[in-house]
């Protein structure tokens, strides 16, 4: 019996987009020192004509606290309650239907606050309170920003983000420019969406669709003409609803290009997807099932007809929506796979998904006999689910890599993930040959050949990943490059995963590196790279890798890898708020802030990796590029780069 375990599943699109109405309450906050590590901080703030502020409550559920100062700052803590003054009445509350205490005018809030260890030269934080007018009751979040005394200053250096000296239309030499263009990225991403798409259509939620619906169209159409005509509409509005479903993440981006890094990289979005993906495998294998609620579909559904071109749209979500249990793994995996290289990438890789799932509903439609060709539903169909639940737990151990990579735990180090994934390959392998056996499964099922292949095929690639566990020549396993966590972070105490194999250290400080750029009269080499930057680590393993390339960039440069997914928090004396050109402020908090808004001021761009090759003038020697998996093109561009250094310097 299908089980329904969600009433509402995940939504594959996770973004967040803050939507606030402007505060109520203005405060004026000051703060006093009180001992060396104790501080008040007293807020006040006169209530709108009309508006209450609730006092605690211990009896009413969600008036326990009203008014709530959260300093952002890891060292500081609230030191005790905070103390609330005013003209405090009793009223009627009409939210809450009781007597309850409230403020009105003027209202003062005092809070201690304790501070360890250094101290910042300004306390920033929010002041939250809770405020009702009849049947309206809100929070009202108000941001404060308060000077220290004895605070540590922001150094000048930690403050440089843009570097005048870097033109990015004017370098010394033109040669070098970029070698892998955004058309083939969109392309290489259509391609992927355009596979996951040919896959979904092999699900059990897809596949018995296509002859259902063609022949629906077929019985419903007044001819052959409109029939074909209606197919067509049908697959073309399947694809327009996966392309338009990326809309909103262009309007994020315009807002903020830097928040789909921000998303990919996020730790709770990570560990959320694992947790995820791992409910999604579950269910394919057969122990539950996940569907949207019916009225989703009900409502969709009950829409659609052949009469016109809005009830065609209406069946097209409606296959959308009850194909969801199928297609949203795989929508996962292109959403939080594509999203690091910004709004088109994702619609790319969407375009792609919805033109492979949109084809065959108008290419049978056109051609209705081809239906005779299609082999007919069955075991095979729960086969594939089945299949795609070991990828799917694949793939989980992905998310929550890079939530391990990104806040370094250590916890999936290189040989852990590829031993999970000799696991799950045995396990899969031992499935197709019918020796594991899964719910619906029994005992002496006939195994087809088809099936007996792709289980050798499994096989080989599982014993493929065996040397990954070793410290052997062979760990480097170069056909999944870039998506195991990278090799120096490895349990054999390669600690150093900033190293890049190069058998010497990589800094990760660009006025460092500028120092010893100086010192020893070597251009810089500006690595833009990130923890859970799948590019970032073919290139490192498969380009840097090789004698040619990685012997001259140890001779010839100095190397600064700059993370710009970093979460670890800046020394107090290293953060800052930074005007960016675009006029906007941000709060430079941790070391991905920095080294994100470093690139995005000086480069214009917030995708990895991105490499950049200055002088000891921070010029700009040639033309930054991205991705280059060539590794003699690489070369090339690095040999025009040291030799417009050299000729500079004549």
């Amino acid at each position: 019996m299908k089980k329904n375990l969600l009433s509402v599943t995940f939504l594959l699109t996770v973004f967040a987009v803050f939507a606030q109405t402007q505060s109520r309450l203005t405060w004026n906050v000051q703060i006093k020192k009180i001992s060396d590590s104790l501080f008040s901080i007293t807020a006040t703030t006169a209530i709108p004509e009309g508006w209450n502020l609730y006092a605690p409550d211990a009896n009413t559920e969600g008036l326990q606290e009203t008014v709530i100062f959260a300093p952002d700052y890891e060292n500081a803590r609230s030191d005790g309650a905070a103390v609330l003054r005013g003209t405090a009445l009793q009223v009627k509350d009409l939210v809450f239907n009781k007597q309850l205490t409230v403020y009105k005018g003027s209202f003062e809030v005092t809070q201690s606050v304790r501070i360890t260890g250094p101290l910042p030269e300004e306390l920033k934080g929010t002041i939250t309170a809770f405020i009702g007018r009849n049947n309206e009751f809100i929070s009202d979040e108000s941001s404060f920003s308060v000077k220290i005394e004895g605070g540590v200053k922001t150094s000048a250096s930690a403050k440089r983000i843009k570097v005048d000296a870097i033109q990015l239309n004017n370098p010394l030499t033109d040669c070098g420019t970029k070698t892998h263009s955004d058309s083939s990225s969109l392309l290489s991403i259509f391609f992927l969406g355009f596979i996951g798409g040919l896959i979904a259509l092999v699900t059990p939620c897809v596949f018995p669709m296509i002859p259902v619906t063609v022949s629906f169209f077929t019985r419903r159409s007044a001819n052959r003409q409109q029939a074909v005509r209606n197919g067509i509409f049908y697959g073309f509005f399947i694809f327009l609803i996966y392309t338009i479903a990326s809309l909103p993440f262009h309007l994020l981006g315009n807002i903020q290009p830097e928040i789909f890094n921000n998303i990919s990289t996020n730790v709770w979005l990570n560990i959320s997807f694992f947790a995820i993906f791992i409910i999604f495998a579950f269910s394919f294998f057969g122990f539950f099932e996940i569907t949207l609620p019916s009225s989703f579909a009900g409502k969709a559904d009950s829409k659609g007809n052949v009469s016109s071109l809005g009830g065609i749209f209406f069946m097209a979500l409606t296959l959308a929506i009850v194909s969801f249990s199928c297609t949203g793994p795989i929508l996962g995996s292109l959403l939080v796979g594509s999203l690091s290289g910004g709004a088109w990438q994702l619609t790319s890789g969407l375009a792609g998904f919805g033109l492979a799932l949109a084809l065959p509903f108008a290419l049978f439609a056109i051609f209705p006999h081809w239906l005779q060709s299609l082999p007919k539903s069955g075991g095979w169909l729960d086969t594939v689910k089945k299949f795609l639940a070991f990828i799917e737990l694949a793939l989980a151990l992905k998310f929550l890599s890079n939530a391990d990579l990104v806040m370094h735990w250590g916890l999936i180090k290189r040989e852990v993930f590829i031993g999970i994934w000799i696991l799950i390959g045995f396990g899969l392998t031992l499935y197709l040959f019918g020796i594991l056996r899964l719910p619906h499964d029994y005992k002496g099922m006939k195994i087809s050949n088809a099936r007996k292949v792709v289980g050798l095929l499994v096989l080989a690639f599982t014993l493929y990943l065996v040397p990954g566990v070793t410290s052997s020549q062979y760990a480097n396993l170069q056909l999944l490059s870039g998506f195991p966590p990278p090799l120096s972070y490895s349990i054999y105490g390669y600690d150093n995963v900033k190293n890049k194999g190069l058998e010497a250290n990589v800094l990760n400080d660009y006025e460092k590196a500028l120092q010893l750029s100086r010192e020893e009269h070597k251009p810089l080499m500006i690595d833009f790279t990130g923890w859970a930057c799948v590019n970032c680590r073919k290139m490192e393993e498969n380009v840097w890798t090789q004698p040619k390339v990685h012997d001259y960039i140890k001779n010839n440069f100095i190397l600064v890898s700059l993370y710009v997914d970093d979460r670890g928090v800046l020394p107090v004396n290293e953060r800052f708020t930074y005007s960016t050109k675009t006029g906007d402020q941000k709060d430079i908090h941790t070391i991905g802030d920095k080294w994100a808004t470093f690139q995005a001021e000086n480069f214009s761009q917030v995708t990895q990796p991105l490499y950049a090759l200055l002088n000891n003038n921070e010029a700009l020697l040639n033309h930054p590029v991205g991705y280059t998996p060539d590794a003699d093109a690489y070369l090339a561009w690095l040999q025009c780069a040291k030799n417009a250094f050299d000729n500079s310097n004549k």
